[in-house]
């Protein structure tokens, strides 16, 4: 800051204390009312606020504090609809493949995204059932705990219904095995160079 802007600051600051006296000598006077002056100083001050911070931006735009931020002039992430003040994090963990030391919450979260695909490298129905029934056990717990940290978020599996689905995506992974093995034993049929003629 050089001094013409340091001067202009201070001046600026004098005139607001001037001012502020200034009326509150009126409040005193009664000939304004002490509400409307707490409203107006209030919107003042969320303007000063609002003023400085652009100030501190564009201050430090010039500076190049901002070069090779990624996510400069865009908003930012995990702004998808609804509010998750956890998002950094979350967006940290998922981006360093973290494991083992994050909260319930965010670990439950993750292994609930790839929880059809954990299942359907299961070829029997009871190692599904223990599966789902200890992923519930666990959110169940996770929901108890009074630790601190991000709530637990992730629904428990109705155990039934997965097996159900898990068996159907079986199904149909065994019946496009058995188009794919077919299509490939017809390709390897020799044809017929010669032809019967009539």
């Amino acid at each position: 800051m050089n001094d013409v802007d340091a001067r202009m600051d201070r001046l600026r600051r004098a005139a607001r204390y001037r001012y502020q006296q200034l009326v509150d000598s009126e409040v005193q006077r009664g000939s304004l009312d002490p509400d409307e002056v707490r409203e107006e100083r209030r919107l003042l001050k969320a303007a000063d606020v609002a003023a400085h911070a652009r100030a501190q931006i564009e201050e430090a735009e010039r500076r190049g504090v901002f070069e090779g931020n990624p996510y400069h002039g865009k908003p930012l992430p995990g702004n998808d609809g609804h509010h998750d003040p956890d998002w950094w994090i979350r967006s940290k963990i998922e981006r360093e493949d973290i494991r083992g030391i994050a909260p319930p919450a965010f670990a439950l979260r993750t292994e609930d995204a790839g929880l059809d695909e954990a299942l359907d490298a299961l070829s029997h129905e009871g190692d599904v059932r223990d599966v789902l029934v200890d992923f519930n056990a666990r959110v169940r717990e996770a929901r108890r705990q009074l630790l601190g940290g991000p709530p637990v978020v992730t629904p428990m599996r109705d155990v039934d219904a997965e097996v159900a689905a898990w068996f159907t995506r079986r199904e149909e992974r065994l019946a496009a095995a058995a188009r794919a093995a077919d299509d490939a034993r017809q390709s390897e049929q020799p044809r017929r160079w010669w032809r019967r003629r009539g």
